[in-house]
């Protein structure tokens, strides 16, 4: 039986909600098409959707229950389809069509891989007998020692990061695998060549560190020993200030020991080995044609530096200065006076000498530790003093940089800062200065130099004396 078709009763006009009257094919109140309301579609019931009752004879199918998961991030099983029981639309089992599709399309159903090996992750070949599953890692397991063998030697002659301990460091002195800025070779730095032993920190405050040393040994004409330690502090406000104390320090230290095995006196070739000091500063100036163009008072701010060294040469102490690096003498019996041998090239210093302050006054003014001497072009008429002593007992002589003497000024608090044991061990000595200059607040670079001289007692006396 065919049914006409009716037109849908609306509740409310579409174009302005008011209810229309029963048949009306036009709205009363603002003519809408009533009309052009598409009909409501016919009922279509609802099937229930079941499942199919098992074949007689055949059991449930039984769902593999999926393995529990631990407090790691590990993530939860999957299963494949080969998991299950059951048949495809043709028939065939599950497990068959999936072993097909391996064989066509690879393990990771795409296209077959090519012979490149690829080693997986929890077996040494792909066709093992083991198989869990993962994915194939086309980098190198990092837990091999294959793998760590290569990433602790990234290339040959290259760094390796101090921090992640596997990327290579760039001539920047910055890791590339993690960014890491290593630490500079010059921020601390120890040496021990016999008795003589010295060590140098970048300090607590500064960005790098502008001292440097020397330390070495070799022979007079008679064949007994001598020891040279040269300590060097650049000149913060000049440029290149860590260049200019290393080149100074080389240069001092090749000089003395080119001069003492010829048989020069050993004050006259500390002297020697100050001038050759200032010559290798002054040469740090020298700069290309054309470079004043762009630095006009590049002139005025030439590589600078301080020097201070001793000589240990037979039954002589020689030291030579230019600046306010110091010496200090240390004998053996601390209940005998201690003595400070060398004088400040600063301006606390002439204050002091001149008489218009007392040294307490002159080292507490802020212009104190101003220098007047200095190595490096733009210094004035170059004064390298020398002196020469001979100790009638044995002590410790203390070379050093005023990153130390800040914190032990006098003599006295020198002493009581060098360990009782640095003759015996003067790295250990040596290490110990510096640390007392860190603890004390480290606002310099720090550097020390222990000699240690050991003579027989010759009878009473001062601690030194001048020859």
């Amino acid at each position: 039986m065919s049914q006409s078709h009716q037109q849908p009763a609306l509740s409310k006009c579409p174009g302005c909600d008011e209810p229309p009257a029963a048949g009306d094919l036009f709205c009363g109140a603002c003519g809408y098409d009533l009309s052009a309301v598409p009909a409501r579609p016919g009922d279509r019931p609802t099937m229930a959707i079941t499942v199919p009752p098992a074949a007689s004879g055949s059991e449930a199918v039984r769902w593999p229950a999926a393995a529990e998961t631990d407090s790691s991030d590990a993530p939860a099983p999957v299963h494949r389809p080969s998991d299950l029981p059951g048949t495809d639309s043709g028939g065939r089992p599950l497990a068959e069509q999936e072993q097909e599709q391996v064989q066509e399309q690879g393990p990771l159903g795409g296209p077959e891989p090519s012979a490149v090996p690829v080693r997986h992750d929890d077996r040494a070949e792909p066709g093992g007998a083991e198989h869990s599953g993962d994915f194939a890692l086309a980098a190198p397991d990092p837990r091999t020692a294959e793998h760590t063998a290569a990433a602790a030697a990234p290339a040959a002659g290259g760094k390796v990061c101090v921090a992640c301990r596997s990327g290579r460091v760039d001539p920047d002195g910055y890791c590339e695998n993690c960014g890491h800025a290593q630490p500079r070779e010059r921020d601390h730095m120890e040496q021990e060549l016999g008795s003589v032993a010295a060590v140098s920190d970048r300090g607590l405050r500064h960005h790098r560190n502008e001292d440097s040393f020397a330390v070495s040994s070799t022979a007079l004409p008679d064949g007994s020993p001598a020891v040279v330690a040269i300590v060097c502090d650049g000149v913060s406000s000049a440029s290149r200030p860590d260049e200019a104390s290393a080149a100074a320090a080389n240069a001092a230290n090749e000089s003395l020991l080119a001069s003492l095995p010829r048989g020069t006196h050993p004050q006259q070739a500390m002297h020697e080995a100050i001038v050759a000091a200032s010559e290798a500063v002054n040469a740090l100036a020298q700069e290309p044609a054309g470079a004043m163009e762009h630095d006009a008072h590049r002139h005025q701010n030439a590589p600078a530096c301080t020097l201070v060294g001793a000589v240990m040469a037979g039954e002589l102490l020689i030291v030579g200065w230019v600046g306010d690096s110091r010496v200090y003498w240390v004998p053996e019996d601390r209940s005998r006076p201690t003595a400070r041998l060398t004088e400040d090239d600063s301006w606390a210093a002439q204050m002091v000498a001149a008489g218009l302050m007392n040294e307490a006054e002159a080292y507490a003014d802020e212009r104190a530790h101003a220098i007047t001497g200095w190595l490096g072009a733009d210094a004035y008429e170059l004064e390298p003093h020398t002196a020469a002593f001979k100790p009638d007992r044995p002590g410790l002589v203390v070379v050093c940089t005023d990153g130390l003497w800040n914190y032990a000024e006098s003599a006295e608090e020198m002493a009581a800062a060098v360990p009782a044991d640095a003759q015996e061990h003067p790295l250990r000595g040596a290490q110990v200065l510096v640390g007392h200059a860190l603890d004390g607040g480290g606002h310099d670079n720090v550097t020390v130099a222990l000699l240690p001289f050991a003579v027989r007692p010759q009878g009473a006396g001062s601690a030194c004396e001048t020859v």
